[in-house]
């Protein structure tokens, strides 16, 4: 594979302080941080990168995970000092454990947060037939009820219109979507039907799993093996909320962060 770009990637936080690299999940991007980086853990120093085929990083292929955590290292070697906490929610719990797979050494903790790995393949088909036959959206109203009536009812409006302000973008076909690229979205859900990996069993990690979420994100079988891998190194939380963990439950999520800094 070829030298992939280093990703268009956030800073917040302080300069100096302990560094945690934050990936946001699939249809996201970097900024979704910036809110529990300002209010919560800003003596935390942030690297919050758009992924690839999102926000305003290169949308050009390739888009497997192994293309991702490419990028993923190019983004360590340009902005971090040193090993970094990786927090990841939904697509990017999963790369964060193929990131600590790659690189033991620039990993120093994993915060999953309703990580997505290992899924049902079908189900994944099903899901990636959905986003070609209806890839966008209408107008604003459409895309806001979209949130609303999904897994972020639970998210204070005020943050969803945050989401909308920088997120949503204008098509050439006249409808609405967010900054992403359908193609890298629907390669998304059939990587997520790969096997799961596991991470360094001496890496201290948190498992943080949306009680909410049916079927879950995390499966059974996944908690399962994590939960033999990692032994007394694993602390797994159960929170009631929807699948949207950083912004439903921010408080809950940096005392979790907090605890590995």
């Amino acid at each position: 594979m070829g030298h992939v770009s280093v990703l268009h990637t956030y800073l917040f936080g302080a300069e100096d302080g302990p560094e945690i690299l934050a990936l946001h999940g699939v249809t996201g991007h970097g900024r979704r941080w910036e809110a529990m980086a300002a209010d919560q853990l800003p003596d935390a120093r942030w690297i919050s990168p758009d992924l690839r085929g999102h926000g305003r990083s290169t949308w050009a292929p390739p888009w497997n995970l192994e293309a991702h955590v490419s990028s993923l290292i190019d983004t360590l070697d340009t902005h971090a000092r040193g090993p970094v906490l990786v927090v990841g929610h939904s697509f990017g719990g999963a790369l964060a454990l193929h990131l600590a797979r790659a690189v033991p050494d620039r990993v120093r903790g994993l915060v999953l947060l309703d990580p997505a790995i290992g899924l049902d393949s079908e189900l994944m088909r099903t899901v990636a037939d959905l986003t070609i036959s209806s890839p966008d959206y209408t107008d604003l109203e459409e895309a806001r009820s979209e949130k609303i009536g999904g897994a972020w009812g639970e998210v204070p409006r005020d943050v969803l219109e945050t989401e909308i302000a920088e997120h949503l973008i204008p098509l050439e076909n006249g409808r609405v979507n967010w900054r992403l690229s359908t193609p890298a979205l629907v390669t998304a859900w059939g990587e997520l039907a790969r096997d799961p990996v596991l991470p360094p069993a001496h890496l201290p990690t948190v498992l943080v799993q949306a009680s909410k979420v049916q079927p879950p994100y995390v499966t059974p079988v996944f908690r399962r093996a994590l939960a033999e891998h990692l032994g007394d190194n694993l602390t797994a939380v159960d929170i009631e909320c929807d699948h949207m963990v950083p912004q439903a439950r921010p408080d809950e999520v940096a005392a979790l962060v907090r605890k590995l800094l």
